[in-house]
């Protein structure tokens, strides 16, 4: 009887640290994953406002997708994905520099990553850089996506951006 009592004492003991520990996991995967989605959406709800005119509220979206996305990023590090929104997120905000780095860092991880290679390009649109958004354009000449569209729309100046 008291054997069976400290048997489940223990159980009892060693199921709470486990619990304990799987609830309060510093920098794991799964809150980089969480910054990573939460940031998606703000990027999303960014857009949304910035297609409506509202550019005040989507900064204020693209701002707190940065904070999530270098959290994220220093958890993980070398997520072509991540970076690729950094760099967007960064480029939105004004900052075509530290954007391009992002991009830049995501492609010589994947160098065909169809978003990079299409913001990359927007960026040198932005910047003038028509020669290395053409580039941009031939790497996704064969991917026979929207991306490839938007960007040869951009760069012909059919399309209106919001670099």
């Amino acid at each position: 009887m008291i054997k069976n009592i400290l048997i489940t004492f223990f159980m009892l003991i060693l199921l709470s640290a486990n619990s304990y520990s799987a609830g309060t996991s510093s920098g794991s995967d799964s809150s980089s994953v969480n910054n990573y989605s939460k940031a998606v959406k703000l990027v999303k709800a960014a857009k949304k406002y910035e297609n409506d005119g509202k550019v005040e509220k989507a900064n204020k979206r693209y701002m707190k997708a940065l904070k999530l996305l270098i959290k994220s990023n220093k958890s993980k590090p070398n997520k072509a994905d991540t970076l690729n929104y950094l760099g967007f997120t960064t480029r939105k905000l004004g900052d075509f520099e530290t954007g391009e780095k992002y991009y830049l860092q995501g492609l010589a991880i994947e160098p065909n990553h169809i978003g990079i290679n299409e913001y990359l390009g927007e960026l040198y649109v932005a910047t003038n850089r028509i020669d290395l958004a053409n580039e941009r354009l031939k790497i996704l000449e064969s991917c026979n996506c929207k991306e490839y569209d938007s960007l040869k729309q951009i760069i012909a100046g059919t399309k209106k951006s919001k670099y």
